[in-house]
């Protein structure tokens, strides 16, 4: 495998929604450029870049996957990235490490709810971004259409640069309106245009079309623009470094048009990415965090040969052969097989045997990456996604992608005892793997959960450890912890008296409860006076009530945000001890809680739903069916934006209702806000299920 260095290679990043074609393009990419024998089709799982079994099972990219191609005297590294709500965090993930993105939409729907989130994205990174309507043999599959939705949704900025010969199945070719030449296919052919002239039906819209494109490239440059006015026109040779430089600078997002299944526009998308997409070596620096210790200014790296090598680890894939493979971008310096350097993220050091550039699921070896390359490591011994390695003697750390928390939540069970004995190491393996992944214990309901983006999010983790781990579990709903607090006061005495033979036991207090504001969890006041009780004997008191303020009065929940405050009592010399005290304290809070008006607390979430405009009356229905409040709707581009706070036992099933409601186009995020009073009318239902489920349990023991 051929050395490439910065300023020949392009890092290209290929997003957009579901089922656009980015998987068919980058196949359709490969076969040209001759990195594969056969024209890969992600139906019958032949796509170099889904590789993953579930991947090839459900047809549909479920992470981001690596490939290249070699172009002239230019490596293309690309990244394709998968285009469904659920798994769209992972066309996040690589935008830090990519110079450009191809945006792919689909010739018949246009822009669709991913494409106009991973724009967003894009945005934030200012990454440049080059448009390509794919899958333009459809039926139905209409330019004017499809253009007519760009500009609606990214503005007047977005300009095509070719030109569709033909339409739907009777699609040619296109033409190229910066250098006005035609370029012929034929469908499902080796994807090599035939230069040709502008068809005479074509040309006067073409030429309408290239004045359009250079008045554009030149309004933003003086010299270009008097260019334009003297001659009506900008040469080749002007034209195609002041288009470079638009692009770079996110002033202009160019259109092509093509087919990847078809096999037609392939080689054009590949002349692009060369002649219009920034390299590396084109970045003045690229910034680091700020120092730990605060003073000074950040470090920062140009991307050249030159400065000491650094790099920034930016996925991880868990393979059951290989074990831990870490995809990374050399950032600056030249990386060398064998070479030992250091994780600033973790202050260890990692030795770098066998690097290689990923062709799918293949790894070719390769002896160095110069700066601005992306390359694959397998066994690091520390290093995960996010890490940033590099010479021990010029530490620097790149900042992490921030990604929103999961969305939807299940318990998980084993299935069997074995199943119990492999769980923590799969879930370890996968949630190194998905930065949107969490695994936890609730410390009320005892239950694991393991928490994603969404319902299938959570299938396929599931499916991946069934298949790659051998282990088996079950999905619940994750019970509601609800809680239990009081309204109103109580004055009581709890007294404990026993005797038997020999010593007996004796405790007395006697105590005040009142409610406290919501989140005040607990408080103890010790208020008694004259020595009524010794000093030593309160704590056991205290700790009496949390015991059985822990076990819940009405349905088995703790009890939450109330004062006790211990005022009087009494004691015996020789029956009085701790587990006495103790068993006061309980007794007391018994009796207190039956004055104080005992009620349920249930955990309410702030919830944000993104949904075209469309379908904005039946979410607020729905969420009004759900208990919801809205706090407030915001547009954005032709999608509405409701914010609103739900009881989570209300939002156990949304991500499949949401899915459902809008035809799979909104997504939604929650987390937890605050605690509310549950209605009278389901306290009386949660309360009876629960001393149910209470009621077996103890059978069970007994």
């Amino acid at each position: 495998m051929k050395v490439y260095e910065g300023a020949n290679i392009r890092n290209i990043a290929v997003v957009g929604h579901g089922h656009a074609g980015k998987t068919s393009l980058i196949s359709a990419m490969l076969y040209t450029a001759g990195a594969t024998q056969r024209l890969g089709r992600v139906d019958d799982g032949s796509a170099t870049t889904d590789h993953d079994e579930e991947e090839i099972a459900r047809k549909m990219s479920i992470a981001s996957s690596l490939a290249y191609v070699e172009w002239g005297k230019t490596k293309i590294n690309l990244v394709d990235t998968p285009g469904f709500n659920m798994f769209v965090h992972e066309a996040k993930m690589v935008l830090p490490v990519v110079d450009a993105a191809v945006v792919v939409v689909d010739g018949v729907a246009g822009v669709e709810v991913v494409t106009e989130r991973v724009w967003a994205y894009c945005e934030e990174y200012k990454t440049p971004r080059l448009i390509v309507a794919s899958r333009m043999d459809r039926e139905r599959a209409d330019a004017e259409r499809v253009l007519d939705s760009l500009t609606k949704a990214f503005g007047r900025s977005v300009i095509p640069l070719e030109m569709p010969i033909g339409r739907e199945k009777s699609l040619t070719g296109v033409v190229d309106l910066v250098r006005m030449k035609a370029y012929t296919y034929e469908l499902g052919g080796d994807g090599k245009g035939k230069e040709t002239e502008i068809p005479a039906d074509l040309k006067g819209q073409a030429q309408e079309a290239h004045e359009k494109l250079v008045e554009l490239v030149a309004e933003g440059n003086d010299a270009l623009l008097e260019q334009f006015f003297d001659k009506g026109t900008i040469p080749e040779e002007d034209l195609v470094p002041a288009l470079h430089n638009a692009i770079r600078e996110d002033k202009i997002f160019p259109v092509i048009f093509g087919s990847g299944l078809g096999n037609i526009g392939a080689d054009r998308v590949m002349d692009f990415i060369v002649d219009y997409t920034p390299a590396p070596s084109e970045h003045e620096w690229v910034q680091g965090e700020a120092a730990a210790s605060g003073n000074g200014e950040p470090p920062k790296r140009h991307e050249t040969d030159n400065e000491p090598v650094s790099l920034y680890v930016f996925k991880t894939v868990s393979d059951p052969f290989s074990g831990r493979i870490s995809y990374f971008k050399v950032f600056s310096g030249v990386l060398k097989n064998d070479v030992t350097v250091q994780n600033f993220t973790r202050g260890s050091s990692e030795k770098f045997a066998h690097i290689g550039i990923m062709q799918g699921k293949t790894a070719v070896p390769v002896t160095e990456l110069h700066a601005g390359d992306i390359g694959a490591v397998a066994k690091l011994k520390d290093t995960v996604t996010g890490d940033t390695l590099g010479d021990k003697s010029a530490p620097i750390q790149y900042p992490k992608v921030h990604l929103p928390e999961p969305a939807i939540t299940f318990a998980i069970e084993p299935k069997s005892r074995a199943d119990e004995d492999k769980l923590g190491v799969g879930i370890h393996k996968m949630m190194e793997e998905d930065a949107m992944l969490r695994f936890f214990r609730d410390p009320q309901t005892k239950e694991f959960l393991i928490a994603g983006t969404g319902q299938q999010h959570i299938e396929v983790v599931v499916s991946k450890m069934k298949k790659r781990y051998h282990t088996e579990v079950i999905l619940k709903a994750p019970k509601v912890p609800y809680r239990e607090t009081i309204r109103g006061k109580a004055d009581v005495q709890g007294r404990h008296k026993k005797q038997t033979g020999g010593h007996g036991q004796y405790g007395d207090c006697k105590i005040k409860m009142e409610p406290m504001v919501r989140g005040g969890e607990f408080e103890f006041v010790n208020d008694i006076f004259g020595g009524a009780i010794p000093k030593n004997y309160i704590p056991a008191i205290e700790k009496g009530i949390k015991d059985a303020a822990s076990r819940g009065y009405l349905a088995g929940f703790p009890v939450v945000d109330f004062r006790v405050i211990l005022y009087d009592g009494s004691y015996h010399d020789v029956d009085s001890n701790d587990m006495s005290f103790q068993m006061a304290g309980r007794i007391a809070f018994k009796k207190a809680m039956e004055q104080a008006k005992p009620t349920l607390l249930e955990p309410v979430m702030a919830v944000e739903i993104t949904a075209p405009d469309e379908f904005a009356g039946s979410i607020m229905g729905d969420l009004n069916s759900r208990r919801g409040r809205i706090q407030g709707m915001d547009n954005k581009g032709g999608n509405t934006v409701v914010k609103a706070e739900v009881p989570m036992a209300e939002m156990l099933t949304y991500g499949v209702d949401l899915t459902a409601m809008t035809q799979g186009r909104g997504s939604f995020n929650m987390e937890m806000h605050h605690y509310d009073t549950v209605p009278a009318l389901l306290q009386e239902k949660i309360i009876e299920k629960a001393k149910a489920e209470r009621g077996v349990v103890k059978e069970e023991e007994e």
